[in-house]
């Protein structure tokens, strides 16, 4: 129990602080970076080939799993019921379900680590049944090492959904930068120590360094669990009506909240079967930088309203609920929209800049590049589903975004073997397929919250989408032109004019946009704008 009690939960109106979003989308934009830097040294000491494939692979199962227990259905379930719980009960009551719940947790995913790495043969065979037999064999082993990750990481969510719901969101934020820092120094320095040559053995390092980053991002937590007053006591007594809460929303969030991950995972099935080496890590690299503004603005944003409308909820105020949802959505849009044109139109160049060292090839760039521009096609519609997704469960809506990731799921099989074999666009229909079925899943779920909320600011958010649409044509004129140019005699250019030259693209094809934004009165905008130049004036400042 608690040494001290922790400040109340607010209860008056809720809004979206941009402060907070600023800070959370600061923290997430370090991790995506360190996330970036990673990918870019592992491109460099790898390539995308042979060993790169049978990684991404099997740091693929562990993965999923942490999207289907951790940072998707346990996350949700649990900040929604212990936010009510907060409410409804107190902080006692609210203490001990976070007890109870992590000692079910560490129970339940000790096992699933049991049973992964035993039956990991048969889940490659599954999910990587393409490979070759040499390849198979190196993703099974690294699949077995990398296992007790989904342990690691489902409690690094479950403290992280514990400080969001008291309102701390940097801490937890920041945690998966230091997943990064411990994979990234660890996971090198043990593959130089047992292959100076980085060749296939060393991968057994990576994957070794990526349970050390598991760790971390667990263990810095701590210090902020203790500050709010949680203070962890093992809890066999699962009969309990708000465990019974979590697991109740949880059936349904397994598949709702992953369906991203599993049309992932079910392309990599797919790309697995595409003749030679190289689609798997195409893939995997370019949905890694996809990530990069997804995590600053779609999740960073998504974290801030979670807590809030499962308040408004608790309390029955759904003019408030209805706003807040709302506000979040056209906040992820007004963020993610540019960086979806941004991607689209510089994706060559960026990719060039960030991987073309090393092992990886010119080839692998133009391949790389082209899944990143169909990648980016749903960037928009992944941010709104962060945010939306979570407020079904908040009105204990759970079996509808379940039914919706059925339908989702069923449709990118079938677009997969439309776009990839029937059309012949190898990798780059997989890619496709992913971003045209996170268009549908939005626009299903809006439709259906619509329905049980009966208003949610639709012709707002129709004119708010307008505005960007007009605001994103001088920002795509701008990167285009600029890429026609770039790309005229980039090969020949040093580093420094290569990052010299996309960093000016990008900061004219920025103010144009905002520009335009501003002219036109967004919502939202005029915060974001306070907050950047609040954040610039410290800097110069300093």
């Amino acid at each position: 129990m608690p040494a001290s009690p922790a400040p109340a939960a607010p209860t008056g109106p809720q809004k979206i602080s941009t402060r907070s979003a600023g800070i959370v989308a600061l923290a997430v934009m370090c991790s995506r970076v360190l996330g970036l830097a990673r990918e870019l040294i592992l491109a460099k000491l790898f390539g995308a080939g042979f060993a790169m494939d049978a990684f991404v692979a099997a740091f693929r199962v562990p993965n999923l799993l942490r999207d289907l227990f951790a940072e998707g259905a346990l996350s949700t379930a649990f900040v929604t019921t212990f936010s009510k719980t907060i409410k409804n009960e107190g902080d006692q009551s609210a203490w001990a379900l976070a007890n109870k719940v992590a000692t079910l947790a560490v129970v339940v995913l000790s096992l699933i680590t049991l049973l992964g790495a035993f039956f990991a043969p048969q889940l490659i065979g599954v999910l990587a049944g393409g490979f070759s037999p040499e390849k198979r064999e190196l993703t099974v082993h690294l699949t077995r090492i990398m296992f007790p990750f989904i342990l690691l990481v489902s409690l690094a969510a479950l403290a992280m959904g514990l400080l969001n719901a008291r309102d701390v969101f940097g801490v937890p934020a920041m945690a998966s930068s230091f997943f990064n820092l411990g994979s990234i120094l660890g996971g090198v320095g043990l593959a130089w120590w047992i292959d100076p040559h980085f060749g296939p053995k060393s991968l057994t390092g990576l994957a070794l360094g990526t349970l050390l980053g598991g760790a971390l991002q667990l263990v810095v937590q701590f210090p902020a669990l203790r500050k709010v007053g949680y203070r962890f006591r093992p809890d066999l007594v699962w009969r309990d009506p708000g465990v019974r809460s979590v697991l109740r929303l949880m059936g349904p969030a397994v598949i709702a909240a992953s369906a991203v991950q599993v049309n992932v995972m079910v392309n990599g099935r797919f790309a697995s079967e595409l003749a030679g080496d190289g689609p798997v890590s195409w893939l995997g690299y370019a949905f890694r930088l996809m990530q990069l503004p997804l995590g600053m603005f779609g999740v960073a944003i998504g974290t801030l309203t979670l807590p809030l409308i499962s308040r408004s909820a608790a309390a029955g105020n759904m003019e408030e609920f209805r706003s807040t949802l709302s506000r979040g959505m056209r906040l992820a849009f007004l963020l993610t929209i540019p960086s979806s044109v941004g991607l689209i139109a510089l994706a060559r160049p960026i990719i060039s800049l960030l991987y073309e060292h090393g092992k990886f090839s010119a080839e692998s760039t133009v391949q790389t590049a082209a899944a990143l521009q169909l990648y980016a096609l749903g960037l928009a519609a992944y941010s709104g589903i962060k945010v939306l997704a979570p407020a079904f469960y908040a009105l204990d809506k759970r079996n509808t975004p379940m039914l919706v990731s059925f339908a989702a799921i069923g449709v990118n099989l079938g677009l997969n073997w439309l776009f990839t074999f029937r059309l012949g666009m190898q990798h780059r229909g997989l890619a496709l397929s992913t971003g045209c079925v996170a268009m549908a899943n939005f626009l299903a779920l809006y439709v259906l919250m619509r329905r049980h909320t009966r208003f949610l600011e639709t012709w707002l958010m129709l004119r708010t989408l307008a505005k960007l649409a007009v605001a994103a044509v001088p920002l795509a004129l701008v990167c285009w032109g600029s890429e026609m140019t770039l790309l005229a005699g980039w090969a020949h250019l040093p580093f420094v004019l290569k990052l010299t030259y996309l960093l000016g693209t990008i900061a004219v094809a920025a103010a144009s946009f905002f520009g335009v934004a501003m002219a036109l009165g967004i919502d939202g905008l005029e915060e974001v704008s306070a907050l950047f130049r609040r954040k610039l004036g410290r800097l110069l400042k300093r």
